[in-house]
């Protein structure tokens, strides 16, 4: 006798119309989109996975017939034929695509200050950063003008927003879902992935977009697991590395109060949790950077060179940086890229998941003397899980003293990020960080 798998149970009915009149109300104040689709309806059964939930969709996805811009001037008007294949897959689920969210420019940065479509702000404090590139994206999950999002990660863009606007974001193992149909920035450490109020929000959309794409040279064909599952597990005798050196405690005090007090949350949840020390992960930042922006001078070359006044100050400082590399350089990045991802995979011989922060700060001020200095820290944590390539989640574990979200990032070995998504669920299910909303 064979026993069929349940299948996810359906989303409720939500009345659409209330989430725009959120969009009318709070999008002028936080400017979390650059599109509203605001005569969007859920097509097909009501049964389906995701009907009548709204998403919100980072500027860089393919959307039939409605704008992509990139957050650049390039692609102001730029409407596509077709969708990109996680708008297809949510779509299919019965997702109501409500608007195209703000996004660093071509995604090279994390303050979403964009010269073209205006800054997006942070729902905590507007005269802060939310976090890019995928800021727009966080917003709009944390003020519920959507229920979920779609965000990428090249050297943290999904991570550092919900950390910094105080949500979930989950950066899936490379290649665990298609890029076909998002704007590149680098074809190398490019990650698509969901952000979310909670962490089962979050595994129901990875469940909805994961998934082998023969047509993506990115995409590997490896099973997909059944996310939803692990949320009904607990914790007991699973191995936590948290990390715990210099490069780590490099970091704000609150955010290190707040990280430190996760750990017991763990502990009291039967896992064992052991200080470890993790020495490249600096090399590892360094070396994503150079790949990233090599990259992207790469993709955007003959943009750079035809139009360079087109795009912001930042990005084409550091197009032109990436466009400078030599072959050598880049050629030792990526060999760099090769052994990290070695020795990322001995990590987990004696840990089962690596625990630290997922920024070093909390949300950097939009303007003034540090802030761009500031929020060059803010890939300091998560720019290495980009280069390796492992799946890494970012949860909401505390405030600052000044009021602000704090995340704590959980790091998974390749493939397993149902074993992130259950650790995720134990620790919200113990809280109440993932509760607090701002007030707009």
């Amino acid at each position: 006798m064979t026993t069929k798998r349940k299948k996810p149970s359906s989303a409720p009915v939500i009345a659409i119309d209330t989430y725009f009149s959120k969009i009318k109300s709070i999008n002028p104040k936080l400017n979390a989109f650059i599109t509203i689709c605001d005569n969007a309806k859920a097509k097909g059964s009501r049964q389906s996975v995701l009907y009548n939930l709204p998403v919100a969709v980072k500027d860089l996805y393919d959307t039939k017939g409605i704008r992509t811009t990139g957050g650049s001037k390039f692609f102001e008007h730029n409407i596509p034929q077709t969708d990109s294949v996680v708008v297809q897959k949510i779509k299919g689920a019965g997702a109501v695509i409500i608007g195209k969210t703000n996004t660093h420019e071509i995604a090279l940065g994390v303050t979403n200050n964009n010269p073209h479509f205006g800054a997006c702000r942070n729902p905590w404090d507007s005269t802060r950063i939310p976090g890019g590139s995928s800021g727009g994206s966080a917003v709009a999950v944390a003020t519920g003008m959507a229920w979920g999002a779609l965000g990428t990660d090249t050297g943290g863009s999904i991570r550092i927003p919900a950390s910094l606007c105080g949500v979930v974001g989950l950066k899936p193992t490379y290649g665990r879902v298609s890029l076909r149909g998002v704007m590149p920035l680098s074809w190398n450490v490019d990650h698509a992935g969901p952000i979310t109020k909670t962490v089962k929000d979050a595994a129901l959309l990875l469940q909805v977009i994961a998934g082998y794409d023969i047509e993506d040279p990115s995409s590997i064909n490896v099973p997909v697991d059944h996310y939803l599952g692990y949320l009904r597990k607990n914790i007991n005798g699973l191995r936590l590395g948290w990390i715990d050196d210099d490069y780590t405690n490099a970091s704000d005090a609150d955010v290190l109060k707040a990280v430190r007090s996760s750990i017991n949350i763990f502990k009291d949840a039967g896992a064992t949790v052991k200080k470890i020390s993790v020495p490249w992960l600096g090399d590892a930042a360094l070396n994503n950077s150079i790949i990233t922006q090599a990259d992207g001078a790469a993709f955007h070359r003959e943009r750079l060179q035809e139009k360079p006044e087109w795009f912001g100050a930042d990005v084409r400082l550091r197009l032109e940086t990436g466009a400078r590399f030599t072959s050598s350089e880049y050629s030792l990045a990526r060999r760099k890229q090769v052994q990290l991802k070695r020795r990322s995979e001995h990590l987990f011989e004696t840990v089962d998941l690596l625990l630290l922060p997922t920024t070093p700060i909390s949300a950097p001020v939009l303007e003034g003397e540090n802030a761009i200095e500031r929020a060059r820290q803010l890939t300091r944590f998560t720019a290495p899980f980009n280069l390796t390539g492992l799946p890494a989640l970012s949860i909401p574990c505390g405030f600052s003293a000044d009021g602000l979200p704090i995340g704590l990032q959980i790091i998974g070995a390749h493939w397993n990020e149902g074993l992130i998504l259950q650790a995720g669920n134990v620790y919200e299910k113990a809280t109440e960080w993932h509760k607090q909303s701002p007030i707009i």
